[in-house]
């Protein structure tokens, strides 16, 4: 493994398993950097949105403190839904976000293999529908300026709010995400994760024996699952029970390349062309249906940009994320 496919690789596994969580306190200030804006505080509130079994699902809260209706930003984290959890949002996205006038939602949702494919859009559409009518009383949001951001899987879930979600959101933004599951990069054996070492099946089960905490980042360790899945080519039989290959018409309504109308939402696609675990050509594809569709959108390349890229180069990660305010502000409205 080259040095730079390692360090991409590091990146990955450190955004998919939560270990680079990054708290934000109840009340902090940061630097716009990229603009030198003046210093502003924010608070954070976490809240219960649903109760799933025996499992309760939050959201964190982050807007400015006055009493100003804003619009919001309903964010998805990503971790290939096998891992990731809501903390995962970094405090810069987060200011930059509240600089801009936005509060931000940041929430949790159920975890596969536990879950399935289906009840995972379940809880986060019952999360938007929760934003809607709970968040104009809790934390004075405007319900009917909503934009979805999400990042990797988090962007996946992002596309699929496009055809989801009524009403629809104001705009989409998918940071290296995807809108088809059932192509060979994700039902085959990967070429590139299969040049790490073998994860056996007995391994990748081990990795799953401590569950998923709601509420709290998921085991580190659930990481080897999911490269037991792309070494396979698992991943879409393990999030639905069904075979891609033999069912490719129950994976239509989960593959928002395949949904796309005139009527869904202006989208921003971010993506980087070294991208060794969500393929740059997903992106590609996406944005070729939306303009055959005539929906509103851009496509921003990030020229030798690898997974993550937003978490390994702070000024292009600033840069990133006020090109997604710019895009955002067209919309808000």
């Amino acid at each position: 493994m080259t040095e730079e496919r390692s360090s991409a690789f590091s990146r990955f596994v450190l955004a998919s398993t939560a270990l680079l969580v990054m708290l934000i306190p109840a009340a902090v200030k940061a630097q716009n950097s990229a603009e030198e804006s003046p210093r502003q505080s924010f608070t954070k509130r976490t809240v219960a949105y649903k109760v799933a079994g025996n499992c309760t699902l939050h959201a964190d809260l982050y807007r400015s403190p006055d009493d100003r209706i804003r619009p919001l930003i309903f964010w998805i984290h990503g971790g290939a839904l096998i891992a990731g959890y809501r903390e995962d949002i970094r405090p810069e996205q987060v200011q930059r976000h509240i600089d801009a006038g936005f509060a931000v939602m940041s929430i949790d949702y159920r975890l596969a293999p536990e879950t399935k494919l289906p009840q995972i859009l379940e809880d986060v559409g019952n999360a938007y529908n929760w934003a809607r009518a709970e968040g104009p009383k809790l934390f004075r949001v405007d319900p009917d300026r909503i934009a979805v951001i999400g990042h990797s899987a988090g962007g996946y879930l992002t596309l699929t709010s496009g055809y989801r979600f009524r009403p629809r959101p104001r705009a989409l933004v998918s940071f290296y995400g995807y809108g088809d599951i059932t192509s060979d990069w994700y039902s085959k054996p990967d070429p590139y994760y299969s040049k790490q070492p073998a994860v056996s099946r007995e391994e990748a089960l081990e990795a799953l024996s401590d569950g998923f905490p709601c509420g709290a980042p998921p085991p580190a360790r659930r990481f080897r699952f999911y490269l037991y899945c792309r070494q396979q080519g698992l991943w879409p039989k393990v999030l639905t029970g069904h075979d891609p290959d033999q069912e490719p018409r129950y994976f239509a309504p989960f593959c928002p390349v395949r949904n796309v109308t005139a009527e869904y939402p202006p989208t921003l696609l971010i993506h980087g062309t070294k991208d060794t675990d969500v393929p740059y050509q997903l992106s590609e594809q996406m944005e070729k249906e939306l303009a055959a569709k005539g929906v509103e959108h851009q496509f921003v390349t990030i020229p030798d940009g690898g997974h993550g890229f937003d978490r390994s180069n702070q000024d292009l990660a600033l840069r990133t994320y006020q090109q997604v305010v710019e895009f955002l502000q067209k919309h808000r409205k």
